[in-house]
């Protein structure tokens, strides 16, 4: 599905502030669920999981880990990320040039657009939909017809940083997971610049991990009580974090 991260050079910029992940509480979560858009919404956690065959959507109960109702995608398409933009939810596809839009409160299918790039992550600043395709750049959609309105590469010390993942927008700042590693990324949406860096990396204990068991992704920001909140594909767990400095 992707590479692995990569950094090309390029100038000298600043160095961003270290931070490990600290775990505050320990949530179950469906080890079915290939995670590839986490988000929050009106106080609802919401969640897609891709794969051909087996892709989905659903709201999570967050204490429980358990779907309180859900719909699958024909199996023709691989889900991606996800969000909600005006009471409608997008999800991207993969490698089928669709992004799919349905009623949140419905989960009626509404239509869909195309997008001529791969579907990775998905967000929103509450103006655009902000995308990635794995590479370095942030794209930003006009939420009417999906229609790029501006890209932003991302840099870290100077250097361009690839395989964007999951995202998600926190107070003004986009967070992103780095595809098959155990860092976020903490992105300046003004200039693409990286800010900071949380290393996650041992969240998930050895003795919870199997052979099926996939890498860090998912990004959920609750701005009713400001918790933040990971997990991973086929994980077990949901984590809410807070950030301490290293």
């Amino acid at each position: 599905m992707a590479t692995m991260p990569a950094i090309e050079c390029t100038a000298q910029g600043k160095q961003p502030v270290s931070y490990r992940a600290k775990v505050t509480e320990v949530l179950p979560h469906d080890v079915n669920a290939y995670t590839q858009g986490l988000f929050f919404h009106e106080g609802r956690l919401y969640e897609s999981s891709g794969q051909y065959g087996q892709s989905f959507f659903r709201e999570v109960d967050l204490a429980k880990g358990k779907t309180l109702r859900s719909f699958n995608l024909p199996a023709k398409y691989f889900a991606e990320g996800a969000v909600v933009f005006n009471d409608r939810l997008f999800i991207l596809t993969w490698m089928e040039r669709e992004v799919l839009v349905y009623d949140i409160r419905t989960f009626k299918k509404l239509g869909a657009f195309y997008n001529p790039k791969e579907g990775w992550g998905l967000t929103t600043d509450g103006k655009h939909l902000i995308a990635t395709d794995g590479s370095a750049f942030l794209y930003f959609h006009d939420p009417e017809n999906f229609r790029e309105v501006s890209r932003l590469e991302v840099k870290m010390n100077g250097k361009r940083v690839t395989a964007l993942n999951e995202l998600e927008y926190i107070k003004g700042e986009i967070w992103a997971n780095v595809y098959e590693s155990d860092m976020i990324l903490i992105i300046n949406p003004a200039n693409g610049e990286v800010t900071a860096t949380v290393d996650c990396k041992g969240i998930l204990p050895l003795s919870l991990r199997t052979s099926r068991t996939d890498v860090l992704n998912g990004i959920a920001y609750n701005p009713v009580n400001g918790h933040i909140y990971i997990t991973g594909k086929y994980w077990p767990k949901m984590y809410r974090i807070e950030l301490v400095k290293k």
